[in-house]
């Protein structure tokens, strides 16, 4: 190795050396301070960075992909009153995916997620400690809301109801633990008539089942008896 090599590897270790020095430090106590990097274990990409302040995240933490262009896939904002992240996940041409608050690596609260490659709202949700809790709705493209279901415990509870584009209500009904369970109502999507209408309960049809021809009354059936004989409505 000559002179100039020599002198140059020298320069290259130092920054290398001060580059080091500048990131993934460790308080007296053995707990992560200040700026830190994480990379992916197979191809040494950079995975993450973001400030520690003695072992707890602060600020805004970025994450990336597993490439070398460092493409970010995820920011969370770090909120030390209440020990949340904000986080918002991003696709490859950066449009948000979804975003909401994290605690303790839970979902909490309201989260939002959003058509492809739009700033539309496709689905609103709302979770505690992780559970999906209280309303969900879901929109069209256009903004106009499609379905609304209220979940307990992860589990869709009390009222549903879904709609066309154009406002009209095709289903309104009831769940309980996942299952129909109630009175339902489904209508025709282009007129908005009854198209039939009875009872639920743990998931299977019971009871008087009242089924409609343009709005008519046309037949009932006892779903209760489901090999009964129907009855039919004459006009």
């Amino acid at each position: 190795m000559g002179i100039k090599q020599f002198f140059g590897f020298l320069l290259l270790s130092s920054i290398s050396m001060f580059a080091q020095a500048d990131y993934n430090k460790l308080d007296e106590k053995g707990n992560k301070n200040g700026l830190w990097k994480g990379f992916y274990e197979d191809t040494k990409n950079p995975k993450y960075e973001g400030t520690f302040n003695h072992g707890k995240e602060v600020g805004t933490f970025t994450f990336f992909d597993n490439t070398k262009t460092k493409r970010v896939i995820a920011t969370r904002e770090f909120n030390t009153n209440d020990n949340s992240a904000y986080t918002i996940f991003y696709d490859q041409l950066k449009n948000i995916v979804s975003e909401g608050k994290v605690v303790n690596k839970l979902y909490e609260g309201q989260w939002k997620y959003y058509h492809k490659a739009s700033k539309v709202v496709m689905t609103i949700e709302n979770y505690n400690k992780g559970n999906l809790e209280g309303l969900r709705s879901v929109f069209y493209p256009n903004g106009k809301i499609a379905e609304e279901i209220n979940y307990k415990n992860n589990l869709k509870n009390d009222s549903y109801k879904r709609y066309t584009e154009s406002g009209i209500i095709i289903e309104e009904s009831n769940y309980k633990n996942d299952q129909f369970d109630g009175f339902a109502t489904f209508r025709d999507p282009d007129d908005g008539n009854i198209v039939s209408k009875g009872k639920f309960a743990n998931g299977k049809k019971t009871g008087i089942w009242q089924f409609f021809n343009n709005g008519k009354l046309v037949k009932e059936m006892n779903m209760s008896f489901p090999q009964s004989k129907l009855k039919t409505k004459s006009n």
